[in-house]
């Protein structure tokens, strides 16, 4: 059983606006990252979101959803991770972490990590794109502890420093692990990009 942790709960300083909320196609960025872990084969997805997205998420109703608000967001990506890995169920052998600013990400991809973590080689999953590691990232539940004693803004990346005996790197041909959006420059240009895309597939 996996489950993932959805982030939602930055600031969107660099952008001066939440960035989880612009429009991507007939929903918003963060819907959109939300759907494609609801299709794929984890078993539960538990969103952090700040007080400011409280009203967005209300509507959202899905049997394998838990919602969790992270009073203490400010403080940087490491509190909501935290705040996830208290809330994932009992019985989860992995957790997949999951950036809410990236829309490429398929579901096809989220689907091939967990059967690669299901075949129990290593404990930490990372997907590339020609060589370039990206996201989300699956960690095995021993690394319970080490998640819930991260600190500041950041990741897993200090776990993952520490343990490079436990990596196996998932080469993908899928883009989206290594796009994210941060400034207008990357929504406008992903935008761009998505747009094209769909054309190609009428």
């Amino acid at each position: 059983m996996i489950s993932a942790i959805l982030l939602g709960a930055g600031e969107s300083k660099r952008m001066g606006k939440n960035k989880l909320l612009l429009p991507w196609g007939k929903k918003t960025i963060f819907e959109h990252c939300l759907q494609t872990l609801l299709r794929s084969e984890v078993k539960e997805v538990i969103i952090v979101i700040n007080d400011r997205l409280k009203e967005f998420i209300r509507p959202i109703h899905a049997q394998k959803i838990k919602v969790v608000i992270n009073p203490h967001y400010k403080r940087g990506m490491s509190t909501s991770i935290r705040r996830g890995v208290q809330a994932i169920a009992p019985g989860s052998e992995g957790v997949l972490i999951a950036l809410g600013d990236q829309p490429f990400i398929k579901t096809r991809t989220i689907n091939a990590m967990i059967k690669a973590f299901a075949q129990g080689r290593k404990g930490i999953l990372i997907p590339s794109f020609r060589g370039k590691r990206g996201n989300p990232v699956i960690f095995h539940r021993r690394f319970r502890r080490e998640l819930l004693e991260l600190k500041g803004d950041v990741g897993g990346k200090s776990i993952i420093k520490n343990h490079p005996g436990e990596i196996l790197d998932i080469p993908l041909k899928s883009e989206g692990v290594v796009k994210d959006i941060d400034l207008w420059e990357d929504y406008r240009e992903n935008l761009k990009w998505k747009r094209s895309a769909d054309e190609e597939r009428e």
